[in-house]
């Protein structure tokens, strides 16, 4: 029926209209779909393609736990993402590296994925640190998460986010809300195969953490306490910054009574420090120097990302950090 602009029509038409019609009353009113969720992968990051595998690993682990929630990978080193972003134009490097993900040539910082995914219809979002401890890099990135969550608009409906969520590091972080000596205890399970790994040898198994400058890192000489008593073994963990350093460790290895050593990383990606300042020949690396000291050592260089059972420590923080109620109205 066409209804003539000058002729009014009967009340008793129109509500008949909006009774069969429900939908019509709302019509070119845009209705929201269910809110979009999105996890983010915060790590330092590694320019060594053969330790990217421990970060692809954990977010292998992620995907399969959350199959239908896009998984995004950031860096928080700008040093490290200037590197990748440096081989998307050498298609000779790609050719002898077809194994990397193209995505890791566009990799971006936290804050940028997080803009991304927002700009992209995201407004769940929960980024998962990869960091060992809670220390300046997780800082950085807490404040991050706090000041988007600051951010507030006229409108609730113009909100830029409707959920932003923090999954704390693996050895956990200060706040009653998740203990950190749990965290500890869960951590010190997971590398029982380390342990075991140096019993084989007859060697103390030392590990080389990065540790922190500017955050106390006494925590690694909980982790040590913690894994000595656990396993019953001789552990041993010094840091590249911070307490326990070498000399440290050293004194308390010459007491032990071992000769033999099993030297590793206590890093997510068996990187740089790795490779050259624990394994390396130089004068001042590790291995020289234990060797220097009379010790018979032997390396491994493998992320702490490539063990399933650490990869499953981060997963559980972000299940937990997913089901916080982090809204900002």
């Amino acid at each position: 029926m066409i209804f003539s602009r000058h002729r009014s029509i009967p009340l008793s038409l129109l509500l008949a209209c909006l009774l069969l019609f429900p939908n019509a009353a709302i019509a070119g009113h845009h209705k929201e779909g269910p809110t979009k969720k999105a996890i983010v992968l915060a790590a330092f990051g590694t320019s060594y393609p053969q330790a990217l595998g421990s970060i692809l690993n954990i977010k292998s682990t992620i995907e399969k736990a959350h199959p239908d929630i896009p998984v995004r990978l950031a860096f928080t080193s700008s040093i490290i993402r200037s590197i990748w972003h440096g081989r998307q134009n050498d298609l000779e490097w790609q050719k002898a590296h077809t194994s990397i993900p193209q995505e890791m040539l566009t990799v971006k910082s936290p804050l940028a994925t997080i803009a991304e995914l927002q700009n992209d219809g995201f407004k769940d979002i929960t980024v998962q640190s990869l960091h060992v401890f809670a220390g300046e890099e997780f800082q950085d990135l807490k404040n991050l998460m706090t000041s988007l969550r600051s951010i507030r608009t006229v409108k609730a409906k113009s909100q830029p986010f409707k959920k932003l969520a923090l999954g704390r590091p693996a050895l956990g972080m200060p706040g009653d809300q998740h203990p950190y000596t749990e965290d500890i205890a869960v951590a010190v399970q997971a590398l029982k195969g380390d342990v075991d790994e140096a019993r084989k040898l007859d060697a103390a198994l030392v590990y080389m953490g990065h540790g922190n400058d500017f955050f106390s890192t006494g925590i690694y000489a909980e982790f040590q306490r913690e894994m000595r008593a656990t396993h019953e073994y001789p552990v041993f963990v010094a840091c590249v910054e911070g307490f326990p350093d070498f000399n440290d460790m050293l004194a308390d290895l010459k007491k032990s009574g071992k000769r033999t050593i099993l030297l590793q990383p206590f890093m997510i990606v068996a990187g740089d420090h790795a490779t050259n300042d624990m394994a390396g020949s130089e004068d001042d690396s590790w291995k020289t120097m234990l060797t220097q000291a009379g010790f018979t050592v032997t390396t491994r260089l493998r992320g702490l990302g490539s063990v399933d059972s650490w990869a499953a420590i981060y997963a559980a923080h972000l299940n937990d950090a997913m089901s916080q109620k982090h809204l900002l109205r």
